[in-house]
């Protein structure tokens, strides 16, 4: 007697992953993504700043923390002054001097007049560079009013003082060799004045560029 056939169990099929599951992972990397992008975005802020400040990149002037060691070079340059005022800031502002010859390697101190020219207390900050932008990796500044806010009374004039000098070791840089005049550039620019910034809150005040 023939034997029927017997059925063979069959695995259940398998279940899909839950589609919420792979929803949430799909956001989770997104966000991530979002997030590191962001992350990059303010950090390549203060990259670029430390990146020009080092090399002086885009006529961006060096910070040198004391004077030379070596005695200036016989060799001299002319060094030109120019004066900017944005819009909003009721200030004049120019060089007591256009331009001076200097020493390569001779610490100079130049001045600037500032007035603010309205009845109200105003706070500015200057943006600066030098021209040629090649030069800015030379040119080294002591001491500017550029480093920090400038805060002035209804009315008040003050002289501001520049201390700089141009690195001997442009002498070594041959694109420079035919270089004879340097112009460093100033522009203020208004920092409104606010009321305080509670703890925690992010802080718009005005800031100049670069």
């Amino acid at each position: 007697m023939a034997q029927e056939p017997t059925s063979q169990p069959t695995s259940p099929p398998a279940r899909p992953a839950p589609r919420l599951s792979r929803d949430a992972l799909v956001a989770a990397i997104c966000g991530f993504v979002v997030v590191l992008m962001v992350g990059a975005a303010y950090a390549a802020v203060p990259f670029y700043n430390w990146f020009c400040r080092t090399t002086g990149f885009n006529g961006t002037t060096q910070v040198a923390k004391s004077a030379p060691t070596a005695k200036p070079l016989a060799r001299t340059i002319a060094v030109r002054f120019d004066s900017n005022v944005a819009g909003g800031l009721p200030w004049k502002f120019e060089p007591e001097q256009t331009e001076i010859q200097v020493h390569i390697g001779e610490v100079t101190t130049v001045y600037y007049t500032v007035t603010n020219q309205s009845a109200r207390a105003t706070t500015g900050q200057a943006a600066y560079n030098v021209a040629p932008l090649t030069v800015g990796a030379y040119f080294e500044k002591i001491n500017c009013f550029c480093f920090t806010e400038q805060s002035f009374g209804p009315g008040e004039k003050r002289e501001m003082a520049v201390v700089f000098y141009v690195d001997p070791s442009i002498v070594e840089d041959h694109e420079n060799d035919s270089l004879n005049s340097i112009t460093l550039s100033y522009t203020f620019y208004p920092v409104r004045a606010e009321k305080p910034v509670a703890a925690g809150e992010p802080d718009r005040r005005a800031r100049p560029p670069g």
